[in-house]
């Protein structure tokens, strides 16, 4: 006879796990086969080893192995809580827990001690939810108290990214002294140097006699070469608590010489800064400011690069719409002065300067230039903007130069160039502010060099065959100034420490009035107008970069709309959280 299969029935009671729970609870709270009491400040919780055993590694190890307590009627912990105790003991027999504000921390600390994983990790989340700028470093403390991997993560993540908040924080001023120092020397730490400086100063300050003495070591973890050098002679320069301690007067003299000193850092009398990198949250970024888009027409917009996103977003438009102005960063702000308001009369030249802010990301009005001039060039050094050449307001070509000092906000002439000349290739390197080439009043290409030495205030001349430039820039990459195109592809680079000049590889296109700056050792190219096979002239859109390394050029895309005359330069700093 044939055997009929088998007929097999697989029943899962889905409630049976949660209503054994219930039934050994309700063992428990009757005191019915309980083996075990749990003890702590004079209360006492009947419980089950089995249960227990089974719900954590620490009573599985009391009760499974031959310690005195797997035999003993009442077990005693130290230093629980009873209400606590008697909360985990119920989540243990119910899976259910209710954490509060009041209950966490010593739920979390108990959950720790008998190793339950799960409620520990949920008190951490919670603690998570709860967590801000005032609570989070207390928090910090807490999880390596704890080891508790994942509220440690979040709680420093907290506190290195909303470092202007946590530093007026209560809980800043009750670290300890090393807590401080490894927090404020975080690269990663999200502020600028002048809020680390203001942070711990107030930490110094909440208890001056027992903390004066960590002044100096503190102070050790101000970038100082970052710190805007107004604020550093007004708030840092003459601080008195500064002043009482001999190391930080040596920083201070060491800094005040390397932020104002024209001199140059190789000089003998004058060493150099400790070399350490900006913070992880600066950032450096490519922006675009004015400059004649597709249909020609001059434009107030401001465009920032973001490299890490490959994106574009639109910035602050400036208030006034100038044609042939000039742009110039300088500690962490763009200078927009001079050109042409548009739609105030025929040729009225500006000396207007406006200021813009990419943390605010807002323009203000600054103090004007001595000269009104536009197609002027512009470049920054040390703490000065220089403003070369142009045209001034009766159509003349300049040979004028005016300084202006960023510390006290005044412009003052200095010497003449020796040749008046309209847009050259300007670049500063080493005291000196260099022009390549430019045209002459006949429009005839200059072949000519014309340096400022910055602190003599004197100009000299070399005539060279191989400058012959016309509305290009330059950028500094180490101690080359590279000279981009100009009516031409060619691409050279002038070496400063050897005199002299070295062939570069060449744009795809002719290419005038485009900008360039640079970013991450790289040479960005953005915009300009480009001469066809034919001499035609087309407008560009095209970012492209140059890498010195390997002396080839990349496409990195588009810019928004075609662009020429415009600002191209690389601003360092925290953007406004808003924008990015």
């Amino acid at each position: 006879m044939e055997e009929k299969p088998s007929q097999e029935l697989i029943f899962r009671d889905q409630d049976f796990c949660s209503e054994l729970l219930k039934q050994l609870n309700i063992l428990r709270q009757n005191g019915i086969l309980t083996d075990v009491v749990l003890c702590t400040n004079d209360v006492e919780i009947p419980c089950h080893r089995n249960v227990l055993a089974s719900s954590s590694p620490y009573f599985k190890a009391m009760f499974c192995n031959n310690f005195r307590e797997s035999h003993q009627e009442k077990v005693c912990l130290q230093g629980i809580d009873p209400g606590i105790l008697l909360c985990i003991v119920t989540y243990v027999y119910t899976g259910e827990i209710i954490v509060t504000v009041e209950n966490v921390l010593h739920l979390m600390e108990t959950a720790s001690m008998l190793q339950y994983i799960k409620l520990f990790e949920a008190c951490s989340t919670y603690l998570q939810d709860q967590m801000t700028p005032d609570n989070c470093l207390s928090l910090l403390r807490l999880s390596e108290i704890l080891h508790c991997e994942t509220l440690n993560k979040k709680a420093k993540e907290m506190a290195l990214k909303r470092f202007p908040q946590v530093a007026i924080s209560e809980d800043l001023k009750e670290l300890c002294a090393l807590e401080l120092i490894d927090y404020l020397g975080d690269d990663e730490l999200c502020g600028e140097e002048e809020q680390v400086f203001e942070a711990l100063m107030i930490w110094v300050r909440h208890d001056l006699p027992g903390r004066r003495n960590y002044i100096h070591d503190l102070f050790k973890k101000v970038r100082l070469q970052y710190v805007h050098p107004t604020f550093f002679l007004h708030f840092i320069a003459n601080d008195s608590l500064l002043q009482s301690s001999p190391v930080c007067r040596n920083i201070l003299e060491l800094a005040n010489r390397q932020v104002f000193s024209l001199y140059s850092v190789s000089t003998p009398d004058v060493k150099p800064m400790w070399h350490v990198p900006r913070r992880y949250s600066y950032r450096e970024f490519l922006l675009l400011v004015g400059g004649r888009k597709d249909n020609q027409e001059t434009t107030r917009e401001v465009l920032l690069f973001d490299e890490k996103t490959n994106q574009w977003l639109n910035l602050a438009k400036y208030p006034t719409r100038l044609y042939k102005a000039s742009a110039v960063n300088l500690h962490s702000n763009i200078y927009l002065f001079g050109g042409i308001p548009i739609g105030r009369g025929k040729n009225q030249v500006s000396n207007n300067v406006y200021i813009f802010s990419l943390k605010l990301n807002q323009w203000r009005l600054e103090e004007p230039m001595l000269v009104a001039r536009h197609s002027h060039r512009s470049v920054a050094y040390k703490n000065y903007i220089f403003a070369i050449g142009g045209i001034g307001q009766n159509q003349e070509i300049l040979n004028s130069m005016e300084r202006y000092d960023s510390i006290y906000s005044v412009w003052e002439l200095v010497a003449n160039m020796p040749v008046a000349v309209l847009h050259p290739a300007v670049s500063a390197k080493d005291q000196r502010i260099y022009l390549f080439g430019g045209e002459d009043m006949m429009q005839n290409p200059v072949r000519l060099i014309q340096v400022y030495h910055v602190s003599r205030n004197m100009w000299f001349r070399m005539e060279t065959r191989m400058v012959k430039n016309v509305c290009a820039p330059a950028v500094v990459i180490g101690d080359r100034i590279y000279i981009v195109g100009g009516y031409t592809r060619r691409v050279i680079a002038y070496d400063t420490k050897a005199n002299k000049f070295v062939k570069c590889a060449d744009m795809k296109d002719r290419r005038m009035h485009h900008g360039a700056a640079v970013i991450n050792e790289k040479l960005y190219l953005t915009g300009g107008r480009c001469l066809t096979f034919d001499n035609a002239i087309e407008d560009s859109d095209s970012l492209e970069c140059y890498d010195p390394k390997t002396d080839s050029w990349v496409s990195k895309g588009h810019l928004p709309y075609k662009l020429f005359d415009h600002g191209c330069l690389a601003l360092q700093g925290v953007p406004c959280s808003s924008l990015l």
